[in-house]
């Protein structure tokens, strides 16, 4: 017995251990009417003689850096016997607590959650959506430490987390902060559905009211879930949730490692083009659950919360998962051949008018994504991680079926990227190009070069023609006027004049307001079909503010279509540009020997 009674003390404490390292978080969310939540974190014996605490300066998903920690107040620590703890702050986003020597620490802060829109954090009466990366602070000694979140919420309130559920009701467990910041919290007012696809269990939590149809979207997301197999050999994860805000305005979607977030207003779900806008957005987040977060580059891994990570294949983290939502979704029917081709022809026409383009190559911009700014100096001298991305994607695909006679596709390079640099891994330039080279037998650095280390040139007449594709317009188009100015919304203003456009040689920049065109005064509303009046190449005067100063210019108007930018099909297609087309999207040729789509593709 003697014995017994020690070797009952030592099991008891590799039990009670864990707790002891765990870091508890507890949130109490019970007076939401001004966006307020009280937070309190107890974190484990430090070291040392003080503990470093910080709340992250950016967010997975959105590379630019916020100011995050401007929503916490009344910051206080306390040691066990609830002694004030003196502490000072670093830098931003970085607490230094004084304990003097090893001790727990018990952190507690006011919590100001109103920001819906950077999907960052935002309670009210209805609901409480929490990002951990504006909610919950972490001490960098204690990040790999297990966590639990535990919170208190108006009585009929529901929560759901891609976490684990821990031993009580609004609880979730995690393995470490990092899990935690990637895995965000709906609890409050929903809609909630459950379904399966390919041996995977998903959610759709719902908040807010709209004029969507919910079993529309659980039946199109299962259709979606089902099509991961086509690109990647087994899932990062066995169960995962869709959270939907249905909004007053906010838009937008932030992939997470178990979950996606989308946010859309709230009665745009009911025409075809606003529920495709949809669908495809869920589409690209559920493809970042592998692209970016179970594989990503070098520069990301680990996520450094309190600093940038830079490198130069964002392009392929944002622009390959723009490039593969799409055909996820013709694979599973639910957008159609002609949809598809819609899209396709609107990002080509898109890249065309976008000067940008020919200034900055994708891998420019993947680096400098950190201090991009948008706008018209963005579209005048910036390529687009996104759209660019998308279109180096292409090419490349089109370059690997080509290569290797239909045997590979830019889907083999991905399943690679998730096969052999899972993180913690991380993957460089030179990992993509050798596993090129793996795939064809050649180095593609020369086309590393060419596509994506200079501004990306595309000959699409040639490229899309593999496919048995060509570009053209509707009988119906005409060449009209064209002046280069895009104005802000129903004002007067300039949003963007094109570089090197009508308005840009005529020295027209953004920030001038519009007055007049032939000395007859102009409306935001009519100023579109105030330029069809006249012809290409004639020469009008426009009345501007400059600075103040009223000013008159000559403008010589340029040439551009009426109609929309549509991929047909060549005359006469090959059985190869077929075989090419199915090797490409995974569906049989969708034209008739008339070249018309067949509805039924």
């Amino acid at each position: 017995m003697k014995l017994a009674l020690p070797l009952i003390f030592i099991i008891n404490l590799l039990f009670i251990a864990p707790s002891h390292a765990q870091v508890n978080y507890r949130i109490d969310l019970t007076s939401p009417e001004h966006h307020l939540a009280q937070v309190e974190v107890v974190f484990p014996k430090s070291e040392g003689g003080e503990l470093v605490v910080n709340l992250p300066v950016w967010r997975t998903g959105r590379y630019q850096v916020l100011p995050l920690a401007d929503s916490i107040r009344k910051f206080n620590a306390r040691d066990p016997q609830g002694n004030i703890l003196p502490w000072h702050l670093s830098a931003s986003g970085e607490w230094v607590i004084a304990t003097g020597k090893p001790t727990e620490v018990t952190v507690s802060y006011q919590l100001y959650a109103n920001r819906l829109g950077d999907r960052v954090s935002h309670i009210d009466r209805s609901h409480a959506f929490l990002d951990a990366s504006g909610v919950f602070v972490y001490s960098p000694e204690f990040r790999d430490q297990a966590v639990s979140v535990s919170l208190k919420v108006p009585r009929d309130w529901r929560s759901y987390s891609g976490m684990d559920s821990g031993n009580q009701a609004h609880q979730f467990v995690a393995a470490n902060y990092d899990v935690l910041v990637d895995s965000p919290i709906e609890t409050g007012i929903s809609t909630h559905r459950q379904f399966s696809a390919d041996g995977r269990d998903y959610e759709l939590v719902i908040w807010g009211e709209g004029n969507y149809d919910v079993e529309q979207m659980v039946s199109d997301l299962t259709k979606l879930s089902g099509q991961a197999k086509a690109i990647w050999q087994g899932y990062p994860f066995k169960r995962y949730v869709y959270m939907v805000h249905a909004t007053s305005g906010a838009r937008g979607a932030t992939e997470h490692l178990n979950s996606t977030v989308i946010q859309y207003p709230r009665f745009n779900y009911r025409s075809r083009k606003d529920y495709l806008s949809f669908i495809k957005t869920a589409s690209h987040e559920f493809i970042h659950t592998w692209n970016v977060k179970a594989y990503r580059p070098q520069g990301l891994v680990p996520y450094d919360y309190q600093d940038e990570g830079i490198t130069q294949l964002l392009w392929i983290a944002e622009g390959s998962t723009s490039y593969f939502q799409s055909q996820l979704l013709l694979r599973a029917s639910v957008m159609t051949p002609k949809e598809f081709l819609e899209d396709l022809a609107k990002r080509v026409e898109a890249n065309q008018q976008t000067p940008g383009r020919e200034v900055q190559s994708v891998s420019q911009a993947s680096a400098s994504k950190w201090v991009s700014t948008g706008g018209d100096y963005a579209k005048n001298h910036s390529a687009n991680i996104y759209s660019e991305g998308y279109l180096a994607s292409l090419a490349l695909d089109f370059s690997l079926l080509q290569t290797t006679g239909l045997k590979h596709s830019y889907r083999d390079v991905h399943q690679r990227l998730y096969r052999d640099y899972k993180v913690p891994a991380g993957y460089r330039v030179e990992d993509v190009q050798a596993i090129l080279q793996q795939l064809t037998g050649q180095d593609y650095r020369p086309w590393w070069q060419q596509h994506v280390d200079m501004p990306l040139v595309l000959d699409f007449d040639s490229l899309l023609a593999k496919a048995g594709l060509k570009m053209g317009y509707g009988s119906d188009s005409k060449a009209i006027a064209f002046s280069g100015i895009v104005l802000a919304g129903d004002s007067l203003t300039l949003a963007h004049v094109q570089r090197n456009g009508p308005a840009w040689l005529a020295g027209l920049t953004a920030g001038d307001e519009l007055v007049a065109i032939n000395q007859l005064k102009v409306t935001a509303k009519g100023f579109s079909e105030r330029i069809k009046d006249f012809k290409p190449g004639e020469t009008i005067k426009v009345t501007v503010f400059k600075d103040q100063r009223l000013q008159e210019v000559a403008l010589t108007l340029s040439e551009t279509q009426s109609g929309k930018l549509q991929l047909k099909s060549v005359v006469n297609p090959s059985d190869e540009q077929k075989a090419f087309f199915k090797a490409w999207l995974g569906i049989d040729w969708p034209f008739d020997d008339e070249g018309k789509l067949v509805k039924a593709a």
